[in-house]
Formats: C-alpha cells, structure tokens, sequence
C-alpha cells in the first residue's frame, strides 16, 4: 500500500495519463506481465468500476506483485487509459476484419454489426468501461470514438464513390450508425449478456437500407 501511496501522489498525477508515453516492456515476458495486468485490470474496471478497483486488486486478480505494476504502468489512471485504447484498437480491428470480404457496403455493414455485437457480449466491461473514461480522461473518451468515426466515415465515402452507396455526408452517416449499433448493443450485449436476435439485425439494416420514410 506503501508503493500505490506514493505513486498516486507522484508527478504523473499532474499529467493527464491520455498525455503519458507507455512503458514499453524489453522482453517478451514482459509484455505477457503486462497483458496479464490489462487483462485483470478489464475485469477489475469493468466488474467494479474505476473508482472501487484498485491497483492491489488488479494484481491480486493477475497473480503478481504489486510492485510488479508499476514496471509497465505508472498509475491507475494510466491502466485505465491503456485498457479504453487496447479496446479500441481491437473492436476497430475486429469489424475491419469481419468485413473484408463482403461482395458490397451493405453486407459488410451486417457483417460488421454482427461482429460488434459478438465483441461486446464476449468483453462485457466494454460499456462500462468507455462510457467511465468520460469521467477519468475525456481526451481518450473523445479519442476512442473519434478514432472510430473517421475510418467508417473513409469507408463510406470510399463506398459512395463506388456506387455502393448514394452520395451523402459520410461524417454524418457514421456518427449516426454508430449511435444505432451502440444502443442496439447495450439493450442486449449489455442488459441480457446476449448478441441480439436476427431479426432484430435484420430490422437495423432495413433502416440503414431504407430509412424510415413511406415508401
């Protein structure tokens, strides 16, 4: 409890930890050390939240010691930040891959949902997690969907330029899609623990396809 004191106290408090440079570990031990520690830390933040969890109980769930933490993150905040951008990473990476090869936009849309919607039953934390780092550092809580924005905005407008899509303000159009996948995924990802059915998919592409206009 020593160690946690004193660096919570340290310099570092003073610097946004969205604004650190990461301890890069030198071995591939140590980046094992160091995933094992994000990986408690995401069950930690996301069964507890931020506040509650501790730096002790995050190496306690990891099986190491707790002056081990402190040899790849500086503080608690700094894990946290680390985690909310690890995820990040890996969702943008997940529905990039779930649509590579989709015959046209709107098949890899359905692809990419049903690949969000997996994603966030298999890491339950994800909402809890992104939706706390508003409170923590909004720099990474901004970051973390800006980053996601201005990739599906290219893809639409690479996909409008194809005829795939009609014109439209591709900035908007992915701002909007990703408020309708967030919602669809939190009354059942998160409320139920499970993907949402089919049909309801079904009825999510109907409204991208279509919208909601009298036909």
């Amino acid at each position: 409890m020593i160690l946690e004191t004193i660096s919570s106290s340290s310099v570092h408090d003073a610097v946004p930890a969205s604004q650190l440079e990461p301890l890069v570990p030198a071995t591939a031990r140590g980046e094992a050390t160091r995933r094992k520690l994000l990986v408690a830390a995401e069950e930690e933040f996301g069964t507890k939240g931020f506040h509650v969890a501790s730096v002790s109980s995050i190496t306690t769930r990891a099986g190491v010691g707790q002056g081990t933490f402190y040899l790849y993150f500086r503080t608690k905040e700094e894990i946290f930040v680390t985690l909310v951008r690890e995820i990040g990473r890996t969702l943008r990476r997940v529905m990039r891959e779930a649509q590579a090869g989709a015959s046209g936009r709107l098949p890899g849309e359905r692809m990419a949902l049903d690949a969000f919607f997996a994603f966030a039953c298999e890491r339950p934390g994800l909402y809890r997690i992104v939706q706390e780092s508003q409170f923590v550092d909004e720099a990474v809580y901004r970051e973390y969907y800006e980053r996601i924005a201005r990739g599906y905005a290219d893809d639409l407008d690479l996909a409008a330029q194809k005829g795939e899509l009609a014109p439209g303000n591709a900035e908007v159009r992915a701002w909007s899609l990703m408020g309708i996948s967030h919602f669809v995924g939190m009354r059942w990802c998160l409320w139920t623990g499970k993907v949402p059915p089919p049909a309801e998919v079904d009825a999510m592409m109907e409204l991208v396809s279509h919208g909601i206009a009298p036909r």
